[in-house]
């Protein structure tokens, strides 16, 4: 629809300055057009899309971004309209450097070892940390840090700065300590849930990677949100929603695993027309914000699945608004 048409006042003849002009960028609209602009053609739709393990199987070191800018219309790299997720492949004995105006960047090193070195700046100390398959971290804004491989490897790697850009601003201040969450130490957590009678009753198997110094969000830093998750096999996980984004993951599966997502649910709480997005492992994919989202697992063997979302920032603002069919709720 074209707005509503307004008059706009003439300058004055003979004016020594022309001054900035108040009113031409200003338009009108009808609620009823324009209340809701997220469509195909203007405030481009999250739509779904999967990436397979080949974009990291071979190759030269790399930084490997899962760009879907253009289809979003906003400024690349970037895979949601906040975030942006990449896969790091680096060679034995080879760098580089993770570069990114984020006020958040997470990593998962889905396979190798090595070193990350991060120099001193004007927003923190230098931080040197040594990392292995499994293990996830978090930094904060600061310096880019050179991630360094002792043998072949690759990570993943999701961060904030496409949500930075939109808002026209740079980090700074560091909003928390970075911190290392060792593979162990997921694994020990991990085990103590599924020996837990209850857990079988709840809507997902995961664990949520949290920060102590975000405890009103319970989130990995105050924009990311990271979940280790499991789907054992012969299991359909229930479907549920929240309306942050999720980039996920896929850690370790046989063929049988796989997605049903869609907008709507039916009278038995299960999703109608679902589209199936097959899991493989080393592979990602895309949950639009919003949609139903069930997890089924007819392998033979137990999957494991690490979601990354702008859950913290949907938190925040109260707007994450996660719900659960078939009647689970918010413990679920």
């Amino acid at each position: 629809m074209e707005p509503i048409q307004a008059t706009s006042p003439t300058v004055p003849a003979g004016s020594a300055a022309v001054p900035h002009d108040w009113l031409s960028a200003g338009l009108y609209y009808d609620y009823r057009q324009a209340a809701n602009p997220v469509r195909p053609g203007l405030t481009e739709p999250i739509r779904y899309h999967r990436w397979g393990p080949e974009l990291h199987g071979h190759g030269p070191t790399a930084v490997l971004p899962l760009d879907l800018s253009a289809a979003l219309g906003c400024d690349g790299p970037a895979t949601s309209p906040g975030l942006a997720a990449h896969f790091l492949r680096l060679l034995p004995g080879e760098g580089l450097k993770a570069a990114a105006a984020a006020t958040s960047s997470l990593f998962y090193v889905l396979r190798g070892a090595g070193q990350l070195e991060r120099p001193g700046d004007a927003l923190g100390a230098p931080l040197s940390l040594s990392w292995s398959q499994g293990d996830l971290f978090v930094l904060p804004a600061g310096a880019d840090p050179l991630l360094q491989a002792s043998e072949e490897s690759v990570l993943y790697w999701v961060h904030d700065a496409p949500l930075l850009h939109y808002l026209g601003v740079l980090p700074s201040v560091p909003r928390f300590t970075a911190v290392h969450y060792p593979a162990a130490r997921q694994e020990e957590a991990l085990q103590q849930l599924l020996a837990d009678p209850s857990a079988a009753r709840s809507n997902r198997l995961s664990i949520l990677l949290a920060h102590a110094e975000l405890p009103a969000t319970r989130t990995v830093t105050h924009t990311l949100w990271a979940m280790l998750g499991v789907v054992p096999d012969g299991v359909t996980q229930p479907p549920h929603r929240h309306q942050s984004v999720a980039l996920d993951l896929i850690i370790d599966c046989d063929p049988g695993c796989y997605s049903l997502v869609g907008t709507e649910l039916g009278p038995d709480g299960t999703i109608l027309n679902p589209t199936r997005i097959d899991w493989e492992p080393g592979g990602a994919f895309i949950t639009p914000p919003g949609h139903w989202h069930a997890h089924v697992n007819r392998s033979g063997r137990m999957a494991r699945l690490l979601p990354i979302q702008d859950a913290g920032l949907h938190t925040h603002l109260r707007s994450l608004d996660i719900r659960f069919s078939s009647g689970l709720g918010g413990e679920g």
